[in-house]
């Protein structure tokens, strides 16, 4: 398992490519590392230590600390570094909204362009779903679910916006979501939704997709009701 004590960063493998320059590499690790839950929030990330791990200097890392705050996912704190910035429930439930917007724009674009590989490829996704018992691998699998749908829309900006509201989310609310929903309805209504795009219907795709989000919501703020509002991080 990965070591989630302040100041560890998690499964974060030096670079491996030189493709990408120091920071960028830096960068796409710790995001990846904070999207995926192995850097939960308030992890303090120590410059001297990201370097060793990432095998670069901390020039490349003071750069990518400072790319990550502006995303929204590290907060730099005057003399006394950097941490894995939180986020309050107003914030999840917006950004939800946001999340409404540019996926059901995506689906409505995507339909008309689907072929049979992709409804192939996003109920074998489903059957996965059903059939896997760990909750902690749900939101992987959902988000792979709504990629199928949203990717031949062929708009890569629109669908790296939902990729990166969709990270900012799931980090918080994963866990929440599933423990509070479970996978039955959820996966109900992703089999709804994936009828309707085989059916050509996106106005009835969307709405089904529109509903499916104000669920989450739904379920989000029942999930916090019950553990009396406590920090996103303390059960992420």
């Amino acid at each position: 398992m990965p070591d989630k004590r302040p100041g560890s960063a998690g499964n974060i493998h030096p670079a491996e490519t030189l493709k990408s320059s120091a920071p960028d590499v830096v960068r796409d690790g710790l995001r990846k590392a904070i999207f995926d839950g192995d850097l939960v929030a308030g992890t303090q990330l120590r410059q001297d230590e990201l370097a060793s791990r990432f095998g670069t200097s901390r020039i490349p890392v003071r750069e990518a600390l400072r790319q990550l705050e502006s995303e929204g996912l590290v907060t730099l704190h005057p003399n006394r570094g950097a941490a894995v910035s939180s986020i309050s429930l107003e914030d999840v439930l917006e950004l939800l909204e946001i999340r409404i917007g540019l996926e059901c724009r995506a689906l409505k674009l995507a339909i008309p362009n689907m072929v049979g590989d992709d409804f192939d490829l996003a109920a074998e996704i489903l059957r996965g779903y059903d059939d896997e018992p760990e909750p902690r691998k749900w939101g992987e699998m959902n988000w792979r679910f709504h990629e199928t749908l949203y990717i031949p829309c062929q708009r890569p900006k629109l669908l790296s916006m939902i990729e990166s509201n969709y990270g900012h989310v799931g980090r918080f609310v994963r866990l929440q979501v599933s423990m509070a929903a479970g996978k039955e309805q959820p996966n109900r209504d992703h089999w709804a939704i994936l009828d309707a795009c085989r059916a050509g219907d996106a106005g009835k795709a969307v709405k089904l997709l529109e509903d499916h989000i104000v669920q989450t919501q739904k379920s989000l703020m029942a999930a916090m009701r019950r553990t009396s509002g406590r920090a996103f991080a303390v059960s992420n």
